[in-house]
């Protein structure tokens, strides 16, 4: 396992593993205290014959020893220098270099250190402002100038396909703008809720343009397939409508019957990866106030679900939730919970989830496709070492539409404990 650390002062983010390189960088460190250590040694035992021979005055001799300090002061300061360096470059990056001359100014301004008016806080202890700004964004510095080059009080750029490719590459969060986000001359009327859960959404809700989508409108995009959990799902009128309210197989519980299970009740909850907001829009109708986590990749599912009367989460799963600990009744996920093969981004990614849900609230895992035995087995035993009660736990076939395949999917109402 690696370690982590935070960088307080630039705004960035730092991640060590425990690498090769790295094991190297502690053996150059441990050679360097040892280096230091023989230099004080010889400096303070050193008593050359030629000083006894003469009688040198001791007022000399202190000179002579603190001359010695000096160096060997000097060595220590060139040697952490030089491991500072080597460090950086281990890790293959360093903080944002606003000297570089291809930097936008806007980025330049943003990234500033800011200093309070009245000097440090007596409660925090800060004395300055820091602008917050993802650590990976300095591997795409080109593309963060761009989204950066805008017209100051002007209108932004419609460039949120720039944006979210900054995103996936880790540039999270982003910097802010001072520029006006485009909001359309007429977006028409708003329907009232709940009328708008289940109303067809016009397609200039969408702000800004279509570009970058392979469709150009909703009629397109609710007879596609975009994920496993996007089958259609923009068709609010077809099998979508039926979601969660009817089961087509073992693995689809009913919400009535999950919402029955909980302790304490159900008053608010987190969907990741919610598709077009429908798990929301159900929870709606029964009073839970429910967050959907998305973002717009083939489709803006952000103005999809806002125009149903719902809140979407513009955020990627590699970043921490912005929410504080134990808040949530209820945490839903499906296959989105999917986010690679190493196991150590999994297991960072239900620690997370872990931490916003309360104890004695519900961690509803819904038809998790299991690619391999492998995966079962991995999200099995990371979920049996946060110690939740099994309250439903369905493992079940279905046959791929489209492949004609039999699949395996794991579907799981699980309870959080209380921990001391």
């Amino acid at each position: 396992m690696g370690s982590v650390s935070l960088k307080i002062g630039d705004g960035t983010a730092r991640f060590k593993r425990a690498t090769l390189c790295t094991s190297a960088l502690n053996l150059l460190m441990i050679l360097s205290v040892l280096t230091t250590n023989l230099f004080a040694l010889y400096a303070f035992n050193y008593s050359p014959i030629h000083l006894h021979a003469h009688n040198l005055n001791p007022h000399k001799n202190i000179s002579l020893i603190s001359e010695h300090v000096s160096l060997i002061l000097r060595e220590i300061g060139s040697s952490q220098k030089k491991l500072a360096k080597m460090e950086k470059e281990l890790l293959g990056y360093d903080t944002i270099d606003i000297s570089r001359p291809n930097i936008a100014s806007e980025l330049k301004l943003f990234l500033q250190h800011h200093q309070l008016p009245l000097g440090k806080d007596s409660r925090t202890g800060i004395t300055e402002m820091v602008a917050s700004v993802g650590h990976s964004c300095e591997r795409s510095t080109d593309l963060l100038s761009q989204y950066m080059n805008y017209k100051v009080s002007g209108s932004c750029p419609d460039d949120w396909s720039l944006a979210q490719k900054l995103i996936l590459r880790g540039c999270e969060p982003l910097p802010r703008r001072r520029c006006f986000a485009k909001g359309g001359s007429k977006l028409g009327l708003l329907k009232p809720f709940p009328l708008s859960l289940w109303s067809s959404v016009v397609d200039n809700k969408v702000v800004g343009s279509w570009s970058g989508y392979g469709c150009k409108g909703f009629d397109c995009l609710s007879k596609k397939k975009l994920s496993r959990e996007c089958v259609n799902c923009f068709d609010l009128g077809g099998a979508e409508n039926q979601r969660y309210v009817k089961s087509k197989g073992k693995n689809d519980f009913l919400l009535d019957d999950v919402l029955g299970l909980g302790s304490g009740g159900i008053r608010i909850g987190f969907d990741i990866g919610g598709g077009s907001g429908t798990f929301a829009a159900r929870m709606a109708e029964r009073n839970v106030t429910v967050i959907t986590n998305t973002l717009n990749v083939d489709a803006p599912f952000s103005e999809f679900i806002s125009s149903r009367g719902l809140f979407p989460l513009y955020l990627s799963l590699d970043h921490r939730f912005p929410f504080y600990d134990n808040v949530f009744d209820l945490v839903h996920a499906s296959s989105g919970l999917d986010v690679g093969s190493k196991v150590e981004k999994l297991e960072f990614l239900m620690f997370d989830i872990d931490r916003v849900l309360r104890p004695g609230g519900l961690f509803w895992l819904d038809n998790f496709y299991c690619a391999n035995d492998e995966k079962k087995g991995v999200l099995t035993r990371l979920i049996e070492r946060f110690g939740y009660k099994k309250l439903k736990w369905v493992v079940g076939e279905k046959v791929d539409a489209a492949s004609g395949r039999s699949e395996v999917y794991l579907s799981a109402v699980l309870q959080k404990p209380a921990r001391g």
